[in-house]
């Protein structure tokens, strides 16, 4: 036997169990829970957040470790576009033969590389333990030769690599620069209009966080009491509404008094302008019985109920699923004045036509206008989804022509800008109105806000208004 034979084998690694991150895992069931089920990262991430309170204590689960875990959802969501074309990059195969979950894992680890200042090292060290955890060893070896390219460089050299020229295909390189479908592009630089640089700063706005901003609901609280409560440093005014406050940075709406006795509620200002500018609109004749009906989940409905109740007036609140019914009901509980909560189709209204004063419908879209909150609702739509709508909103807003009294005014609102769901819905329906239904200037029922454009409808802007961005038409029924 020779002497090398005789020497003892060197003992095997050792293997190591995976560190298991909360952070991660709870990011990354988030993205599954979108991927697999269609969830909204909205609705998922808050009973997360709160197990994962429960399980590790608020000492190893803290609200720095709840906002990175929150920035990791929303951000491979808002990037996913951007993110896939870098990881195609990086691999040997099409996309579509990666498992979904790997993906997951790649785009978060992408993220951290890419979007975030989390040091390369530790953000491929991070995604590697986590791919241990949630897909075994093999496959995070996979996990780890793909960051690493990733990693060799920044978000602006990848995007050089990858991102089509401007001057071959301005919409695709948008497409891949600021992460929206290419059809989304088109879509939304056709209803803005203008040259490059109003669309990029559109596209960058939705890929930036949105604020929390809150609505004193009257007759229950005022902005300036709530600001009184929450103090300068975690609010702020709101911009053009007098019952807005914005939350700074972190803050938790949850927690607010007013929030939890429902004297306050979340609410996008733009949401709040719409419903503001059809209780100012002009009317010929009384004043008394209001008509939202498309009223889930009672956002518009409670403001509405509070101003209606200030002047004597009713709200009927209409909705169409009884389990948004309820929220509105939900919403409007606590309202100074009466009101009424009913579940009904809008399209097969119980009530009489000619009944109401004013008339709110806020119709069901593509949602294209508040991608900065549903960042995941870019990927999930197509063109041919609006052919699924267009039916529906001309009903709905010819439902609400009826229901209004001759002198009365209709609102028509989406938060969607496309044209498709805008002022083509509003133009085919008022030509088969003819003279009996006439288009109202809305630009001076929304004081002080600016670049409204031509008129006389109203679009919003994320990056004009620093709202989503809702479409509003008012139409008064003059016969």
């Amino acid at each position: 036997m020779s002497e090398q034979s005789r020497r003892p084998r060197r003992p095997g690694k050792p293997y190591r169990r995976p560190q298991k991150d909360p952070v991660r895992i709870l990011a990354f069931e988030a993205l599954r829970a979108v991927d697999e089920r269609d969830a909204y990262a909205n609705l998922v991430l808050p009973p997360l957040l709160r197990k994962a309170r429960e399980k590790e204590g608020p000492d190893r689960f803290d609200g720095r470790d709840a906002a990175l875990a929150t920035e990791l959802v929303y951000g491979t969501l808002r990037r996913q576009g951007t993110y896939d074309a870098v990881i195609a990059a990086c691999v040997d195969r099409p996309l579509r033969e990666v498992d979904p979950p790997v993906l997951d894992v790649l785009s978060l680890g992408a993220h951290q590389l890419l979007g975030t200042r989390i040091p390369s090292h530790a953000a491929v060290s991070a995604s590697v333990e986590l791919a241990r955890v949630v897909l075994g060893d093999g496959r995070a070896k996979f996990v780890n030769a793909v960051l690493r390219k990733v990693a060799q460089d920044d978000l602006d050299g990848w995007l050089e690599r990858v991102a089509p020229p401007y001057e071959d295909d301005p919409e695709d390189h948008l497409a891949v620069v600021h992460s929206h479908p290419r059809w989304v592009v088109s879509a939304l630089w056709d209803s803005l209009g203008g040259g490059r640089a109003g669309i990029e700063r559109l596209l960058e706005s939705d890929n930036e966080r949105p604020e929390v901003t809150l609505v004193a609901r009257p007759g229950r609280a005022t902005a300036g009491e709530l600001l009184d409560a929450l103090g300068d440093e975690a609010a702020t005014p709101g911009r053009w509404s007098p019952y807005a406050v914005r939350l700074s940075e972190g803050g938790e709406p949850g927690a607010i008094d007013a929030v939890r006795e429902n004297r306050a509620g979340v609410q996008d200002e733009g949401s709040q302008l719409v419903a503001l500018a059809l209780a100012a609109a002009p009317l010929e004749g009384p004043d008394k019985t209001w008509l939202d009906g498309c009223a889930g989940p009672g956002g518009k409905a409670a403001l509405l109920a509070g101003l209606a109740a200030e002047r004597g007036a009713v709200l009927l609140a209409s909705e169409k699923q009884p389990h948004r019914a309820g929220l509105v009901a939900k919403a409007l509980d606590g309202n100074p004045g009466p009101y009424q909560v009913i579940a009904a189709d809008g399209t097969r209204p119980p009530w009489r036509p000619g009944t109401f004063d004013r008339v709110l419908m806020d119709v069901p879209c593509t949602g294209l206008g508040a991608l900065r909150r549903r960042p995941e609702a870019r990927w999930r739509r197509r063109p041919e989804d609006l052919d699924g709508f267009a039916p529906l909103q001309r009903a709905l807003l010819r439902t609400a022509l009826d229901a209004v009294r001759v002198g009365g005014v209709v609102g028509y609102a989406t938060c969607s800008p496309h044209l498709a769901e805008t002022r083509a819905v509003v133009d085919d329906v008022l030509k088969q109105y003819g003279p009996a239904a006439d288009l109202i200037d809305a630009r001076p029922l929304l004081e002080g806000v600016p670049d409204l454009g031509e008129g006389p409808d109203v679009q919003l802007w994320p990056h004009l208004h620093g709202t989503d961005a809702m479409y509003l038409a008012l139409i008064r029924r003059v016969a």
